[in-house]
C-alpha cells in the first residue's frame, strides 16, 4: 500500500469533529454535575447520587476519549512529517498507530454512551416510582 502526505490528512476533519463533539459532551456534563450537586444537597436522593456516580465515570471516559483523539491527530501530523522526510515505511506504522488510537477513542465513546443510557434509565425508573406512588 502506498501512503502519501494526503492520506493522514484525510483524518483531520473527522478527528476535529470528534474532538468538538467530545468537548460539547464534557461541557454538558459539567453543567449537569453542577445542577445535580445542588439538587443532591437539598434532597439527598439516591437517584441523584447514582447519577453523580455515573457522571464521575463518564468524565473520566471523556477525558480519555479526548486524550486518545488528540494523540491520534498528533500521530497523523507526525506521520505527515515522517513521510515528508522520506521515511514511507515508518510513516505507515505511525499512521497505523494513529488509526488504533482513533479506534480506542471511539470505543471509549461507545462505553460512555452506554453509561449515559444507564443514567437516563435511573431517572426514568424514579419517575415511574413517583407515578406509581401518586
Amino acid at each position: 500500500m502506498e501512503i502519501t502526505l494526503t492520506t493522514p490528512a484525510l483524518l483531520f476533519p473527522a478527528i476535529s469533529l470528534l474532538l468538538l463533539a467530545y468537548t460539547n459532551r464534557f461541557m454538558a456534563l459539567a453543567n449537569l454535575i453542577r445542577s445535580l450537586k445542588q439538587r443532591y444537597a437539598t434532597t439527598q436522593s439516591r437517584v441523584v447520587f447514582g447519577q453523580i456516580e455515573n457522571l464521575r465515570i463518564r468524565l473520566i471516559l471523556i477525558r480519555n476519549m479526548q486524550a486518545l483523539g488528540i494523540s491520534s491527530m498528533f500521530g497523523c501530523v507526525f506521520c505527515m512529517f515522517i513521510l515528508f522526510a522520506g521515511y514511507e515505511v515508518v510513516g505507515k506504522y505511525v499512521f497505523g498507530l494513529s488509526l488504533l488510537l482513533l479506534l480506542g477513542s471511539l470505543a471509549l465513546a461507545l462505553r460512555e454512551i452506554q453509561i449515559s443510557v444507564k443514567a437516563l434509565t435511573l431517572e426514568l425508573d424514579d419517575l415511574e416510582e413517583e407515578t406509581e406512588n401518586s
